[in-house]
């Protein structure tokens, strides 16, 4: 398997790009829900190993760490400060709103514009910072028309309270919709080898240059454990199974910058070595025709 503990920038590998035209990433990133507590709740069983891990990710290259106000709630956020702030120059901090937690693995939709204003001015307080790089609907409220959603998250903007506006879970007509209220930077929706319901979203984003961050890009771990659908490939190549399913991704389009998360060093070690993978163009068509769409 490719390993990464002699290459500390090895996240530089993946390429770059811009969110919102003017945010520099290197593509793979890091995702930080699974630094907090089972079902996304509480604190994590193990808080040191979460700190290490938020701290390795800097050491590894990474520059783009997604989390959300409500991956704890809030102590994702927390966790994030108190690992990397004050933060390297080149970190890009995206964060969430409109998801209302009451328990463990219990998500409601909330995107009341009173709602989402507090929930910003929550995560400023709790990443330490005056703006918000990416500030992202986590989900569309069905009961409060997207107007007034967006239009709360155009008012921090022109506040100076955040940089650029995402969406999460979207259509491609709902994008569509939204772009016709304000300029989106990213869209995250879930996304995997094997999971690829939102290929004309992602066609989409890769036509009119908005990121595409694909939550779950190994398929919840699907594609990440010893009876991977991948394993058969990922041998042949030297490769863990989820490093493999991450080079597929890197490589399905230059808009894409995928965020896989854990809990644990070693294995964020293992998914960040998959900037350095290349596939041909023969392995990324036998991945695809094997995983099906």
């Amino acid at each position: 398997m490719t390993d990464v503990h002699a290459a500390p920038d090895i996240a530089e590998q993946s390429g770059s790009f811009r969110i919102g035209g003017d945010l520099p990433v290197h593509r793979l990133g890091f995702g930080a829900m699974r630094v907090v507590g089972e079902g996304v709740w509480g604190p994590p069983r193990d808080r040191d190993e979460a700190l290490s891990v938020l701290r390795r990710t800097v050491e590894l290259g990474i520059t783009f760490i997604d989390t959300a106000d409500s991956y704890g709630p809030q102590i994702s956020e927390r966790l994030i400060r108190e690992a990397l702030y004050p933060y390297p120059d080149d970190l890009v901090v995206g964060t969430k709103a409109g998801l209302a937690r009451t328990g463990p693995s219990q998500w409601h939709r909330l995107g009341r514009p009173a709602y989402l204003k507090q929930q910003a001015e929550l995560s400023l307080r709790n990443l330490g910072v005056e703006r918000i790089d990416l500030f992202q609907l986590h989900r569309i409220d069905p009961e409060v028309p997207l107007a007034d959603q967006l239009g709360a998250l155009v008012e921090l903007r022109e506040q100076g309270k955040i940089n650029h506006i995402g969406l999460s879970e979207v259509t491609v007509d709902e994008l569509s919709a939204a772009r016709a209220i304000t300029p989106i930077a990213s869209v995250q929706n879930q996304y995997a080898p094997s999971f690829r319901r939102s290929e004309d979203v992602l066609e989409q984003c890769e036509k009119d240059g908005i990121a595409f961050l694909p939550w779950a890009p190994v398929a919840r771990g699907e594609m990440a454990g010893a009876d991977s659908p991948l394993s058969t490939i990922a041998r042949e190549r030297g490769l863990a199974p989820a490093q493999l399913a991450l080079a597929w991704l890197l490589h399905r389009s230059p808009v894409m910058v995928p965020i896989p998360g854990t809990s644990r060093v070693s294995h964020l070690e293992e998914n960040t070595a998959a900037a350095s993978v290349r596939l041909s163009g023969a392995e990324v068509e036998r991945i695809s025709q094997f995983l099906g769409s």
